[in-house]
């Protein structure tokens, strides 16, 4: 039954890195740990990874400080010398490898360079590329996508523009887009960060 446990711990590690940002490798990771494969029965191992996972979601999530950075180092060496089992040490190595990359220092400073922290990244029309045909207004299941498609008769329209607030970053919008007026935004520089 342990061996069963063990490989889960390696298929929830290899799930995780397909994942591209290393932040979201360990959040992914975290979850599933807790999930499934973590026994609980020593606190290094069990409060480390609930309070790895508050740390983590805080990161991701754009709202991430310098003090989460040490205490997840701080959690990771703990957990790695008193964890009483090899799922709470290889755990500890997983973050420990994962924060090796200057990733959660730049999620720290608002931005993902992965892109794949729906936090840091908006996606915009830019009016002028839009031919208002409204193939991203039909493709997005959230009603994010509001503006008039173009009619050969009328003028006056209200050009097509993305609802934050709505919208959940899913991505779909960008390939039916024909003129490729649907672009990938930074939140902190504002700068387009390609797609």
């Amino acid at each position: 039954m342990s061996e069963e446990k063990e490989l889960k711990v390696e298929d929830i590690k290899k799930s995780a890195e397909e994942k591209r940002c290393p932040v979201q490798k360990a959040l992914f990771y975290m979850e599933g740990f807790l999930e499934g494969p973590m026994c609980g029965k020593c606190l290094p191992c069990a409060l480390g990874t609930y309070e790895a996972r508050i740390r983590l979601k805080d990161i991701v999530q754009g709202r991430g400080k310098d003090e989460d950075l040490v205490t997840l180092r701080h959690i990771a060496e703990i957990m790695l010398e008193s964890s009483r089992c090899k799922k709470g040490k290889d755990t500890a190595h997983y973050i420990i490898e994962w924060m090796k990359t200057n990733t959660y220092k730049a999620h720290i400073e608002g931005r993902c360079p992965d892109r794949e922290c729906v936090s840091f990244i908006e996606y915009r029309i830019i009016p002028e590329k839009c031919n208002m045909c409204g193939k991203c207004k039909e493709v997005c299941k959230f009603a994010a996508i509001h503006g008039e498609t173009r009619k050969p008769y009328l003028s006056g329209y209200f050009p097509f523009e993305i609802r934050q607030k709505k919208c959940v970053k899913c991505g779909e919008c960008v390939p039916v887009c024909p003129t490729g007026a649907i672009i990938i935004i930074d939140v902190k520089s504002g700068e387009p960060v390609g797609v």
